[in-house]
């Protein structure tokens, strides 16, 4: 049972975390492919590299899919009241995400009892992805 189902939550605990293997060239063209986002600029490096990019990179929906994935295995998907993101900077290949969320306040959502979580997804370096929130019924 974890703390989400226990209710033994404080303002600042971690209650998603995530890493995920390194984005490579494979797995753009496999999400290409399953998401029917064929843009080139996330597969065709001379595409990238006339766009002003050194490289391809990976689609913004590819992370926020990751964040989706660690918030759902996080928490139950039933409880999960709301999920926004917006797209910070560019995923580079090789990247290794690491998706978190931490619980910001308590509140009252559409009468049940809740958390608002402040999420992420950051590359090894630090460097934020993607950002966003999720309110997370408790019970």
């Amino acid at each position: 049972m974890t703390n989400v189902e226990t209710g033994r939550l404080s303002v600042g605990d971690c209650v998603v975390r995530k890493s995920f293997p390194p984005i490579t060239r494979h797995l753009l063209a496999l999400y290409c492919g399953a998401s029917g986002d064929h843009n080139p600029i996330h597969v065709d490096i001379d595409f990238a590299k006339k766009a002003g990019f050194s490289d391809v990179f990976a689609h913004g929906m590819l992370a926020m899919a990751y964040l989706g994935q660690a918030l759902t295995d996080g928490v139950k998907a039933s409880r999960v009241l709301s999920f926004s993101t917006r797209f910070a900077s560019v995923t580079p290949i090789g990247a290794r995400l690491t998706c978190e969320g931490h619980v910001t306040e308590f509140l009252q959502h559409a009468g049940r009892e809740c958390m608002k979580l402040a999420l992420s997804a950051k590359d090894e370096a630090g460097d934020v992805k993607l950002a966003g929130e999720a309110i997370v019924a408790l019970n």
